[in-house]
């Protein structure tokens, strides 16, 4: 732990990453490759869906390797095959999300892509050793790539769980929000078409009007919490959207949908109804 709390703040990793942050923007312009790579329209991020066919195919192979007979190598070179193929997509969708994070995380980031690069040579060099026919050059090489996808796997994992990297930043706040109604002002106050904060709990809501229909969506961008309050609306009506200031993360007002990345979840809504002119809101 405490080796990664110093990748998290070593700042000379900024300067080449901030390098391969601007080369994946230029190579990512258009929106919907974006929105695609970040897995807007999966509902969580795509990265970690894609990363499950590479890996799956390299411990196979590290299984096959370990049993006797031609045919279980012949397998298992087809399986490293496959997994290095496979690998392509995962990294697009990786770099994809690994642009849009804050500097502690991105220092980890570049980290866990720099080790699973090495993985990846290691498995190539495999590949190229069991087409050649220098089968145990070939398994050793497997397995050293293994072990080192494995250290990138616990650098991704603590990128996920430990800084929060690629989850929904604003649904725990949803928690400290009362499951009792509570008063958040009276209709009458709202502007129609206009999203305004309101505070419950301390925890900062972000309230649409539309007619006699009120929504209300956590505040803070679930992407990396920045203001959606100080955000650019864009549409009119049941279109409206909300644009984070930080990122650029667009959520529908009227029900929360993300419309584009790189936030990957839609964006928490609050139970809400209007009783007697009065807008009352729940967690539950």
């Amino acid at each position: 732990m405490q080796i990664l709390r110093r990748v998290e703040e070593a700042r000379f990793l900024d300067a080449p990453g901030d390098k391969l942050q601007s080369a994946v923007t230029a190579a990512t312009k258009p929106q919907r490759l974006k929105d695609f790579l970040h897995g807007a329209w999966l509902g969580h991020p795509l990265h970690p869906v894609l990363v499950q066919f590479p890996v799956g195919s390299f411990a196979s192979a590290a299984l096959l390797d370990l049993l006797p007979g031609r045919g279980s190598g012949r397998a298992a070179t087809t399986l490293i095959a496959a997994g290095l193929a496979g690998s392509a997509p995962a990294i697009a969708a990786g770099l994809q999300d690994w642009s849009q994070m804050g500097p502690e995380r991105r220092r980890v980031g570049l980290v866990h892509a720099a080790v699973n690069s090495v993985a990846l040579g290691l498995y190539a060099g495999s590949l190229v050793a069991r087409l050649r026919g220098r089968a145990g050059l070939g398994k050793l090489l497997g397995f050293a790539g293994l072990s080192t996808a494995g250290l990138g796997a616990y650098l991704g994992g603590h990128l996920a769980y430990a800084q929060a990297g690629g989850t929904n930043q604003a649904a725990p706040e949803t928690i400290r929000v009362p499951e009792e109604w509570t008063l958040i002002g009276s209709l009458a106050d709202l502007p129609d078409g206009k999203p305004v904060v309101r505070t419950v709990a301390d925890v900062p809501l972000l309230v649409y009007r539309l007619g006699d229909r009120v929504t209300a969506m956590i505040e803070r961008c679930s992407h990396e919490t920045g203001p959606l309050g100080d955000g650019e609306v864009r549409g009119q009506g049941r279109d409206a959207c909300v644009v984070c200031p930080w990122h650029g993360s667009t959520f529908r007002l009227i029900d929360g949908k993300v419309v584009h990345g790189p936030a990957a979840n839609d964006q928490p809504l609050l139970r809400t109804r209007v009783t007697g002119g009065s807008v009352e809101v729940s967690s539950r």
